[in-house]
């Protein structure tokens, strides 16, 4: 009830300078159990709970949860082991075909995994987002990015591959840094990577920041001949106001519409209305996480998507099996959801 009290007078509105000011705060409570703990103890609790306050949204207040500690607990772990694993190297790239109308392989997306020496393979799922919170992804990003250069450049002396694009992923922490510009030229000079072939995948969250800045590096970096992709498209902050703001190549369509497109009226037109705007606008669409028969039916023959990315055709691969599916057109498997 005191905290709610704060929480309401807080709240109300002020005036400071013949300003009209108004604040909110985040409130943790931990509550003293009777058994034995320090002082420390029962404050860190309440800057946990804090701290979660503020993950809820901000002007609220969370009583200590031990769920919080052991959460909290587990994601410093992770973010410890992913310290050693950035320095230990320890990373691969898998990669994802990107497949045309014809069932050729056009390219892939370069995806990390983590080859951690104890627990094998680890999903992207479990470290990208302490990655993120952590600032690791910067490092983890430009690991990636340098990685995908040299092999982009590796497939250039070999006629079978030296056509395909690759898509890097890169975070909007990653791109909002000051000398990410410079950072990709330096490692396109290094590697020897051909620029027109290297395709750097953006998320819609980069639109709440800073457009214009957004705006410049991807104009500084197109004119090396790198292409630009709008990942997720439809679920984010994206306006046909940025898009047309946008120098991109491709927008690709998120794999939740293509999911629903033979359940749901409204997900199948988002779908259509997507290709048509993107067509219009010069772009090229990408629908990932296809995995039936029906969803290459109504992207392919009757809506003209440019690629296709998905379970249908292939997983994330290592780089052997990546090359050998290149080498020849892929045909759908069976259902791949089924």
């Amino acid at each position: 009830a005191i905290g709610t009290k704060i929480l309401q007078a807080l709240d109300a509105s002020y005036q400071l300078d013949a300003v009209q000011c108004h604040c909110t705060a985040s409130i943790g409570v931990a509550l003293f159990s009777g058994v034995t703990e320090s002082i420390d103890d029962l404050i860190k609790r309440a800057d946990m709970s804090m701290y979660e306050a503020k993950a809820s949204g901000r002007n609220a207040l969370r009583f200590f949860d031990p769920q919080i500690q052991a959460k909290l607990q587990a994601k410093a772990a992770v973010e410890l082991a992913l310290r050693d694993a950035i320095e230990q190297r320890q990373f691969v790239l898998y990669f994802q075909a990107q497949v045309d109308a014809a069932g050729r392989v056009a390219g892939a997306e370069a995806l990390v995994r983590w080859q951690h020496p104890v627990r094998g393979l680890v999903s992207p799922a479990e470290f990208i987002g302490v990655a993120e919170q952590s600032g690791l992804i910067l490092s983890l990003g430009a690991w990636v990015l340098d990685t995908a250069c040299l092999q982009l450049a590796d497939w250039q002396h070999q006629t079978t591959f030296a056509s395909l694009t690759l898509a890097v992923n890169v975070s909007a922490k990653q791109f909002s840094q000051p000398g990410f510009v410079d950072e990709v030229v330096a490692v396109l000079r290094h590697s020897g990577a051909p620029p027109q072939r290297l395709k750097l995948e953006l998320t819609e969250s980069l639109l709440v920041d800073d457009v214009d800045d957004v705006v410049a590096k991807m104009t500084a970096l197109k004119t090396l001949g790198i292409g630009f992709s709008l990942d997720d498209f439809g679920t984010g902050y994206s306006s046909l106001a940025y898009l047309s703001r946008l120098p991109l190549d491709q927008l690709k369509i998120d794999q939740g519409f293509v999911r629903d497109i033979e359940s749901s009226d409204e997900a199948a037109a988002i779908c259509s209305a997507t290709i048509s705007l993107a067509h219009s606008l010069s772009m090229k669409v990408v629908a990932e996480g296809v995995e039936t028969q029906a969803q290459l039916y109504f992207l392919n023959t009757v809506h003209h998507c440019d690629l296709i990315q998905g379970y249908l055709f292939s997983r994330p691969v290592p780089l052997s099996e990546f090359e050998q599916l290149a080498r020849q057109p892929l045909k759908p498997k069976a259902d791949s959801a089924a």
